[in-house]
């Protein structure tokens, strides 16, 4: 799989792009926190994303990470009700390749409950291939194998078969579970500009996203989809999201918190426009 963003929305240099993630995480901390089982990171491109991003990373303890599943939603493909696993023999990122899981993809596939993704559709998705340099670094050259999965629109019941699918993947105590997901997309060119006065636009996003969090904190799957159908909210990892949920209520108990939150720019105005970033890590409850 080619990095097809390198030089575009990271940086294509190896050593610049160690430096600005080994930087992104010092200053994110996490030394003495419980290892993450999962984390929860944004998509999108490094000078807005990447700080918040290494709040999930740093708490990715690499002596013990075996193989990696990432979740991705997709961004221009439909995909109703289904889930497709890319088939690579490696990702390439400008600091070295990342093995591909090939037997955790196949076990996927012959559930019968997942398609092939085709690499053109695969190597398009940003959701994905923003966080191979991430785990590449944080990895720090182990090997280790790589399953991304593109998550479809699921509706509820969709989410819960797929996350009962997933569990034992979560519950595997050398199993990193990664779900991409960016938060609200404020502004004329994402259709979405709710306000509520006196708030200025970027304070009424973080309220919203702020009882998202929460909700995905308290692990509440049928709050969360209520949520999405009453506030139209677009988070673009909604359905990863909600098959989190699902694969928490089917697999170990394990306590979700979030560490940070950031916005590309503060809204003041309709014709502003923004995107909220979030990351959180699920440790053993």
């Amino acid at each position: 799989r080619a990095a097809v963003r390198a030089g575009s929305w990271y940086s294509a240099d190896a050593e610049e792009l160690r430096a600005q993630l080994e930087g992104w995480l010092e200053a994110a901390g996490g030394e003495g926190q419980a290892a993450a089982r999962a984390i929860i990171a944004p998509h999108a491109g490094y000078a807005y994303a990447g700080p918040t991003a290494a709040h999930a990373y740093c708490r990715v303890d690499a002596a013990r990470v075996r193989r990696v599943v990432l979740l991705g939603p997709t961004h221009y493909v439909a995909m109703p009700g289904r889930c497709a696993v890319a088939l690579p023999d490696a990702c390439e990122t400008p600091l070295g390749p990342l093995r591909a899981d090939r037997a955790t993809a196949e076990e996927l596939l012959a559930s019968g409950e997942f398609d092939v993704a085709p690499r053109a559709v695969d190597e398009e998705e940003h959701s994905v291939e923003l966080h191979m340099p991430f785990l590449r670094h944080v990895l720090r050259g182990r090997d280790v194998g790589l399953t991304h999965v593109l998550v479809g629109a699921l509706d509820g019941a969709r989410q819960a078969a797929y996350g009962a699918l997933l569990a034992p993947l979560l519950a595997d105590a050398a199993t990193l579970t990664v779900v991409s997901t960016d938060f609200c997309h404020w502004g004329a060119r994402f259709r979405y500009r709710p306000t509520a006065p006196p708030l200025p636009p970027h304070a009424h996003v973080e309220a919203l996203d702020r009882e998202a969090m929460a909700l995905l904190e308290a692990q509440d799957a049928a709050g969360w989809a209520a949520y999405l159908v009453r506030t139209g909210n677009t988070i673009c990892g909604r359905h990863p999201l909600g098959l989190l949920l699902h694969a928490l209520a089917a697999g170990p108990r394990l306590r979700l918190r979030f560490h940070a939150y950031a916005q590309s720019s503060r809204a003041l105005s309709k014709a502003d426009s923004s995107v909220s970033y979030a990351a959180a890590s699920l440790v053993p409850d």
